[in-house]
């Protein structure tokens, strides 16, 4: 066992780093990936130049392959203000830290009379209060493997009402994770009420908060704290694959 000891508010706590809990979908060449908001397949192809191949299945010395694929739409993915602003925010310049408390909360997503499935403050009130962690990773009801391949597109997913978004601010909460395609409507007009209220922007961006969308907890992971690794890839970008990573609390 390999333990590392934090302090979370006025606490003392053991993380067992030697359990890691990966939460992040695996991103796959072709059509075997959860997709949404109508992006281009993920693709991984190998380079051809004269009589070169980067593919030692066909014969090359070496595999170097492209890959082409949308951070938005493919695959676990972390944002930060850049996804909404219209000043250029780089979520590596943004995400300046990578370990934070955690907790981990499932919900039912409750239908509204318009017949969509919205995740609400009242739920998430139950769950979290102020200053008790610094991410929330929310897993929506219910849960199961298929939600790694689902085709989003066009199917108005669940998604998180812009009251629920600003209680998290109230709650101090600067990173938060779901498996959600989106925490906004797919399809609401431009509004992203949701994201603006997270961000707080434009009047009071929070630049250091992020977002991190199509994120896989397995049921038998079970709801509570942890300590959360939340790796990124440095892309000039708003946004960038994530692997978010939780260890257990002893």
């Amino acid at each position: 066992m390999i333990t590392i000891r934090l302090q979370i508010n006025d606490t003392w706590r053991e993380a067992d780093l030697s359990r890691p809990i990966d939460l992040s979908m695996l991103l796959r060449s072709g059509s075997e990936n959860v997709n949404c908001f109508w992006a281009p397949e993920v693709a991984y192809e190998p380079v051809r130049m004269g009589s070169f191949v980067g593919s030692t299945a066909e014969g090359g010395i070496v595999n170097f392959f492209n890959v082409r694929f949308n951070p938005h739409g493919n695959g676990t993915h972390t944002e930060c203000v850049g996804h909404i602003a219209r000043e250029r925010y780089v979520l590596r310049e943004c995400l300046q830290h990578a370990h934070f408390s955690a907790r981990l909360v499932s919900i039912y997503p409750q239908k509204t009379e318009e017949g969509d499935r919205v995740v609400k403050r009242e739920q998430l009130e139950e769950l979290v209060r102020p200053g008790e962690v610094q991410a929330l990773v929310l897993r929506t009801l219910p849960n199961d493997g298929l939600k790694q391949r689902a085709h989003y597109s066009g199917a108005n997913p669940p998604y998180i009402h812009h009251e629920a978004m600003s209680y998290l601010v109230d709650c101090g909460i600067l990173h938060f994770l779901t498996d959600l395609p989106s925490v906004d409507r797919e399809e609401d007009g431009g509004a992203l009420l949701a994201h603006h209220a997270f961000w707080q922007y434009p009047d009071a961006v929070r630049r250091e908060a992020t977002i991190t969308e199509l994120m896989y907890a397995p049921n038998e992971v079970p709801d509570g704290d942890y300590l959360l690794n939340l790796q990124t890839a440095s892309f000039d970008l708003d946004a960038s694959p994530s692997r978010p990573v939780l260890y257990p609390l002893l």
